[in-house]
């Protein structure tokens, strides 16, 4: 079923589209969820949390690409039950990519003084749009999706080492992107 059609029921308020959308994308919210809470019973959990997010989103909203949209909101919503009730744990690949790029970002409140948030959410967005179709899906896969190295090494049938290294030159280029913008880091 295309998400327009999706989109079309759950603005009926049709729990058809709850079931199309689990259908469709519950393989890969699940795998998004699982990268960031590392537990299968929080992931589920989550799943359930973003099933009634969608249901209390559309409408009135309506999202045009259905993809990131649900995405976003499963991150979102992994991030919060992450910060909640387990929030004194770590949970290991996902801390460790978060570990990496904060060395190319500011300390958190260091940046409000400067830009906006949704200033700096779009000098991120022109840093991706500069960058190479596989430089933008290594980058995205590891600090947006939380996999791991070896997965994305796999997912761009690249080696680990070269994925790491990629990692590691796009962080660089990233904190020199934003000092350019004047974003102090």
């Amino acid at each position: 079923m295309e998400d327009r059609e999706i989109v079309d029921l759950l603005f009926a308020r049709s729990e058809r589209g709850l079931d199309e959308l689990e259908r469709k994308y519950g393989r890969r919210l699940h795998a998004l969820a699982m990268n960031i809470l590392a537990d299968s019973r929080d992931a589920d959990e989550c799943l359930n949390d973003v099933r009634l997010a969608v249901w209390n989103a559309i409408p009135p909203e309506r999202p045009e690409r259905l993809t990131p949209w649900l995405s976003r909101v499963t991150r979102n919503t992994a991030l919060s039950l992450r910060r909640g009730s387990r929030a004194q744990k770590r949970f290991g690949g996902y801390d460790a990519a978060l570990d990496e790029l904060a060395e190319s970002l500011a300390a958190p409140g260091s940046v409000s003084d400067e830009l906006e948030a949704k200033e700096l959410a779009g000098l991120i967005e022109r840093f991706l749009d500069s960058l190479s179709a596989e430089n933008r899906v290594i980058f995205l896969r590891r600090y947006w999706y939380g996999d791991e190295i070896g997965e994305i090494a796999r997912r761009t049938k690249l080696t680990a080492k070269l994925v790491t290294l990629r990692l590691t030159r796009l962080r660089k280029r990233l904190r020199r992107y934003l000092e350019e913008s004047e974003v102090w880091i």
